[in-house]
């Protein structure tokens, strides 16, 4: 096997976190934006996250739900209504007590004391509250219900410790929010929700997830349970990629959500709430990237085909174009991953080479290219990104195929790749989970050792609440471990709780996260 030079000067394996933010600066998909914790997500990263928003629409809407749009600016006094609620948020929350600068004193500006705000306005960290009232407008009879909405928005949590897409104080994001009139209803629609999130990550973004309920100490604040599915990235570390909350009648009565049911009875309305964000380009990235950049599955890819025709600048070009078009127009026409297959032809000026390794760190699924020897011979040069190399030789692993082959065959090769990237990260998530951990003392041995990507361990446990459960989170701390979820569909338990020595419960998984 001879020797490969990778596109990335930084390897997954000498340091994760130095080679996820080259992969986000090679790629083109993000970068600082000069304001602490926020980012320009550039059009290679935001054209990726439209990918994601279009097709999450689409599962959306299919359940049912309608999309609105709620202000950004939310009164003080709302969160105050629900303590809990406002508990959890209060350390992250951006608040606006002016709104108006004046000159100061050194020649700056600085808040006009004379326009402070009666109340403060909290900058959107989520908008339960805000559509709590709306709510509680919109609902008066029993044939108002249920109420689903949906709203992309963006949302402001004040990070202390920042990183692009997985932890920013701006992030964008989708939240649904649904009403109820009862309660098995609600709970049906969580669910319902949570296996869209799971559908969507798995079969969009060939990222295999772990569905299954939050522990008590994990809840959103506020909610009665929390569901959520995680994702292990290649680092064996866990990545809480959305959530799905049962909020019982908890905002309904902050908020005054309330119906006049079929007997006349005013009843409280039961409801929902949940989410996924841009934190999930950081997941792809984290699961589907190699030491040569980004690699995005085809569901997401802004173009799912690159054509670069190496050009000379001289006159002969445009035959070298022409003959590039007639494979861009034919791909166009077909269909791969249920749409057409989007497709790119390259005629910016540059050294072709320069350009085919900008398209392999950007994580294009497949880049062709065509010289005027490739013409002549009526073929195409074509790399898949998901098997860049020939590990023999060292170098590229071209495929030649003739134009019409070319664009016969690489739609199946598109939906191949989509299915091949999931395959990856499943056997690799599923080597990495630990089972039959029996004590702590297995624990803290297992993630003490020099592995520097361990994964994740499977234990079972009684379901401690209260004192108990904050002594487990608090040893697990120790450890700079988390309970992740009861995982759906897991084995029932057979023994004791590792925590308390209890009769177990259920199992749950324990990792390292972001």
């Amino acid at each position: 096997m001879a020797e490969i030079r990778h596109a990335l000067t930084m390897k997954r394996e000498d340091d994760f976190a130095a080679w996820y933010q080259e992969v986000i600066t090679a790629a083109d998909m993000a970068e600082e934006s000069g304001v602490r914790g926020c980012m320009v997500i550039k059009p290679w990263g935001y054209g990726i996250w439209e990918r994601m928003q279009r097709l999450l629409d689409d599962r959306i809407k299919a359940t049912g739900h309608d999309n609105a749009y709620f202000p950004i600016f939310i009164p003080l006094s709302n969160f105050e209504r629900e303590a809990e609620h406002v508990e959890g948020f209060a350390k992250e929350m951006a608040v606006v007590t002016h709104h108006r600068l004046i000159a100061g004193k050194d020649g700056g500006l600085v808040p006009d004391p004379e326009a402070k705000l009666e109340e403060p306005l909290v900058v959107r960290p989520t908008s339960e509250t805000i559509i709590g009232d709306a709510m509680a407008r919109w609902v008066q009879s029993w044939r108002d219900l249920p109420l689903k909405l949906n709203q992309w928005a963006n949302v402001v949590r004040w990070e202390m410790r920042t990183r692009m897409f997985l932890r920013t104080s701006e992030f964008l994001w989708q939240e649904g929010h649904t009403a109820h009139g009862d309660e098995a209803e609600a709970r049906e629609h969580t669910l319902r929700m949570l296996e869209v999130y799971r559908a969507f990550a798995e079969e969009d973004l060939s990222l295999p997830v772990v569905a299954g309920e939050k522990p008590e100490n994990e809840r959103f604040p506020g909610a009665v349970e929390t569901w959520s599915i995680e994702a292990m990235m290649q680092d064996g570390k866990a990545l809480q990629a959305g959530t799905s909350h049962y909020l019982g009648e908890n905002f309904a009565r902050a908020s005054g959500i309330q119906y006049q049911d079929r007997e006349g009875k005013q009843t409280y309305c039961h409801t929902t709430s949940w989410g996924v964000s841009t934190r999930m380009v950081g997941g792809v990235i984290m699961t589907h990237g190699d030491d040569d950049g980004l690699r995005v599955p085809p569901a997401i890819a802004p173009h799912q085909v690159v054509i670069l025709p190496m050009l000379r600048d001289k006159p002969e070009d445009q035959a070298l174009i022409d003959y590039c078009e007639v494979l861009r127009a034919a791909l166009a026409e077909k269909c791969a991953l249920n749409e057409r297959v989007r497709v790119l032809l390259d005629t910016r000026p540059g050294k072709a080479a320069a350009k085919r390794w900008d398209w392999v760190r950007k994580g294009a699924p497949v880049v062709i290219e065509v010289g005027g020897r490739d013409m002549e011979n009526g073929v195409i040069s074509l790399l898949r990104r998901d098997a860049l190399w020939n590990v023999e030789n060292g170098k590229p692993a071209f495929a030649t195929p003739t134009r019409e082959e070319a664009a016969e065959t690489i739609p199946a090769m598109l939906e191949e790749m989509q299915t091949v990237l999931h395959a990856e990260a499943k056997e690799r998530r599923e080597a990495n989970i630990t089972r039959g951990v029996a004590s702590v003392e297995e624990v803290e041995a297992f993630y003490s050792t020099d592995e520097k990507y361990p994964g994740w361990v499977e234990v079972q446990w009684s379901k401690p609440t209260g004192e108990a459960l904050e002594q487990v989170v608090e040893r697990l701390k120790a450890l700079k471990l988390t309970i992740r979820n009861v995982p759906v569909g897991s084995a029932a338990p057979d023994g004791a709780c590792i925590f308390t020595g209890q009769p177990a419960a259920e199992r749950i998984l324990l990792a390292k996260a972001y």
